[in-house]
């Protein structure tokens, strides 16, 4: 059976990517440059552009995953500091007044794991964090089967959390990787492909700092699955047993036990769960009234 279209974009501060979902796989997509340093109003008239390209009247509702905060109930957008002339955007009504169809936004890290919980491997968990590991750190929350996004769409900010002399953030990311070690973490992996004894030392101690981190998450919201995305989740293979070794000094081993922790194996994980953000909240019967009355 055919499921809903749905349209999900993923904001960015170099490209922005919008894809027309179906059956939690992506039908049609556009990628454009984003342009930063253009006014708020030139942005918003080029994202609607290219969005007119591809919505339909079979399109049942648009998800867009962006950084910054987001007031998600009235679905304004502040402070995106890649974008510097979005500091208060209302994007749900600019785009709800454009095209007549439902809209909803969140942070790019809770679309993660919204895109996981609807079309990834969470579908079996009520709880569940997506912890997007990049530049920086990001988490989406999901609690019994709903986005947790807190005030402004801020909550899960684990990576500012402080741990050691900095922040978890500065462990936990590819700043690792290059304030550490002085090389990125992309080279790092290479070496650990050829076996090299020092590559793997180095993703070893990098899996016990995310370990700790993971251990915070369990203590604050005690998911039963941890997802992990962003491009340092590449290294999964190699920094897995440090992982562990930080997870085994936890002192509820019965949490430890049941806890799923994996990289994402979502292809288009940004789009697909933006996608996925209406999917859930057209679902859930706590969200009768989500979408903007036009």
């Amino acid at each position: 059976m055919q499921q809903p279209k749905y349209i999900g974009i993923d904001i960015g501060g170099t490209k922005i990517h919008i894809g027309v979902v179906q059956n939690g796989a992506v039908v049609q997509e556009k990628r454009f440059e984003t342009a930063a340093a253009a006014p708020q109003e030139q942005i918003l008239a080029e994202l609607a552009n290219h969005l007119e390209e591809l919505i339909d009247a079979d399109v049942a509702g648009v998800g867009i995953g962006t950084p910054g905060l987001v007031e998600e109930e009235n679905g304004i957008i502040y402070n995106v500091q890649n974008i510097p002339s979005w500091q208060q955007v209302p994007l749900r009504q600019f785009l709800a007044g454009r095209f007549g169809k439902p809209v909803y936004i969140t942070n790019d890290a809770n679309a993660f794991a919204v895109g996981e919980k609807m079309y990834g491997q969470g579908r079996p968990y009520a709880h569940l964090v997506g912890l997007v590991l990049g530049t920086g750190v990001g988490a989406g929350l999901i609690l019994n089967h709903d986005v947790h996004a807190g005030v402004l769409s801020s909550a899960g900010e684990f990576g500012c959390l402080p741990y050691r002399d900095k922040t978890f953030e500065e462990y936990c990311s590819g700043k690792f990787f290059t304030q550490q070690t002085g090389r990125p973490g992309s080279e790092w992996h290479a070496l650990a492909r050829q076996g090299d004894p020092a590559a793997l030392a180095v993703l070893t101690e990098y899996g016990r700092h995310l370990g700790h981190l993971i251990k915070s998450i369990l203590f604050t919201v005690a998911p039963q699955a941890v997802f992990l995305g962003g491009s340092v989740s590449k290294c999964f293979a190699y920094f897995q047993e440090g992982l562990h070794e930080s997870l085994r000094e936890f002192p509820f081993p019965k949490v430890v036990e049941q806890l799923v922790v994996a990289p994402s194996t979502l292809d288009n994980a940004a789009v697909l769960g933006a996608a996925a953000l209406c999917h859930l909240k057209q679902e859930l019967p706590s969200h009768p009234s989500t979408a903007p009355s036009l």
